[in-house]
């Protein structure tokens, strides 16, 4: 009876709009009243002990790093550097869209924090060129997802705390290239529309006095991820500490280096990472209540159980649990699908034999691009409204990149070396 509460309550929940945070909080404490068997205190407490973490700390310092590049218009500066690079070809501006996603993946680690942002710049540039709006639109919103890939990511520190077998490192290093490879499909996908629809050069290239001097502008930015990779691998910092440090380069960059942020703008900044900080959080809380009581009322066993009667391949299961996920990412946004899905499916995926780090990355890749798929598709609810394009002129136009992420998205799933390879190469891959 309990099950059937707290599932049903979740659905629900979910299909007549309410916050996810306040659907999973909700469902859990009603099927724990349901049950009788435990006190409702217990949801206080699972609140609590879900949030009760140091590694956790890492997210509040990614997010104020992220608001500090921005806030610093250090983003702009990256912009520029990515528009100089390509952005005089046929399609350039579509180009530096997509290498801006890439730049500033290794700084936000959030695909909303970049829809929002710099992809409202680009979006507006590619426009004022002679862009369809709605390409542009799509465009930005399939970069997006790329920031929660390359890290630093805040959904992969989340899964790193649900799944004891993954570390920050090594998940972060299994990103990499998935990351690029979505790069470059969104780019095989610009090259091929840019050419039919003949969007023809967007931007001059710079002399070259002009362009060293960009380049050497965006180094400073370039080189966050690589501190943060190095230190982490070095044994310098924590994954925690990598993320002060973080904040405190880009507040370093911003008022030192560029001089582009003013001490008046600190309190803005702050109250904004405050906001997005107490949303992820309240999810993560939240989750961890629905989380228990599916542990107390064995969903996960059944649900492995069932999976181990129909006898599938190590390969048919992953593709069986891509699938899944796949639907799930439709309806969940991606902190809870991990929170909620995760302690169920990674021992089922251990068990038949899958790496842990590439199920990780199975999981993170398949939830990302969730974020572009509706009805519940987040980024598509964030570019539209940056855009001003329509919710269905933006669906249709995102389909060809869709389609492309969801090629990576399988070589992905069959060739495990490519998530592997790099953390592999440094260790962390045993």
């Amino acid at each position: 009876m309990a099950v059937t509460v707290l599932l049903g309550a979740f659905l629900v929940a979910l299909l007549v709009g309410m916050p996810v945070a306040l659907t999973m909080g909700g469902a859990g404490l009603l099927a724990m009243a349901v049950d009788g068997k435990l006190s409702t205190l217990l949801a206080v407490q699972r609140m609590f002990s879900g949030i009760d973490s140091f590694p956790l700390m890492a997210v509040p310092f990614f997010i104020l790093a992220a608001e500090l590049m921005t806030g610093g218009r250090i983003t702009d500066i990256l912009l520029r550097f990515a528009c100089q690079i390509i952005g005089n070809v046929r399609g350039g501006l579509g180009y530096a869209n997509v290498l801006m996603s890439i730049f500033f993946a290794g700084i936000s680690g959030s695909a909303l924090a970049d829809a929002a942002g710099p992809g409202s710049v680009t979006i507006r540039m590619m426009r004022q060129a002679g862009y369809h709006p709605e390409y542009a639109a799509a465009l930005t919103a399939s970069g997006a997802v790329i920031a929660p890939i390359i890290p630093p990511s805040i959904i992969m520190i989340i899964y790193a705390l649900t799944d004891n077998s993954v570390s920050v490192a090594g998940i972060f290093l299994a990103g990499i290239v998935p990351g690029l490879l979505l790069g470059l499909a969104l780019f095989v996908v610009n090259f091929l529309v840019s050419r039919r629809r003949d969007y023809r050069f967007g931007i001059e290239r710079p002399p070259l006095g002009a362009f060293l001097r960009q380049s050497w502008q965006a180094i400073p930015a370039l080189l966050l991820p690589v501190i943060i990779l190095g230190g982490i691998h070095g044994g310098i910092f924590t994954p925690t500490e990598a993320s002060a440090v973080a904040a405190a380069y880009a507040l370093f960059l911003g008022m030192v280096v560029f001089r582009s942020l003013r001490l008046a703008d600190l309190p803005r900044i702050l109250v904004g990472t405050a906001l997005m900080t107490s949303a992820v959080l309240l999810i993560v809380s939240m989750a961890s209540v629905f989380a228990y009581m599916l542990t107390i009322l064995q969903v996960p066993q059944s649900v492995t159980g069932f999976i181990v009667e129909l006898g599938l391949s190590q390969l048919g299961l992953l593709l069986a649990l891509s699938l899944f996920l796949l639907f799930c990412g439709l309806f969940l946004d991606t902190l809870p699908a991990v929170i909620i899905l995760v302690p169920i499916l990674a021992p089922l995926a251990q068990m038949a034999g899958i790496h842990p780090l590439h199920f990780a990355m199975v999981v993170v890749l398949n939830l990302t691009i969730g974020m572009i798929t509706p009805p519940v598709g987040a980024v598509l609810f964030v570019t539209t409204v940056v855009s001003r394009v329509p919710m269905g002129a933006l669906i249709r136009a995102i389909m060809p990149m869709l389609m492309a992420e969801m090629v990576v998205f399988l070589l992905i799933v069959l060739f495990p070396g490519l998530s592997l390879w790099l953390p592999g190469l440094l260790g962390y891959s045993r």
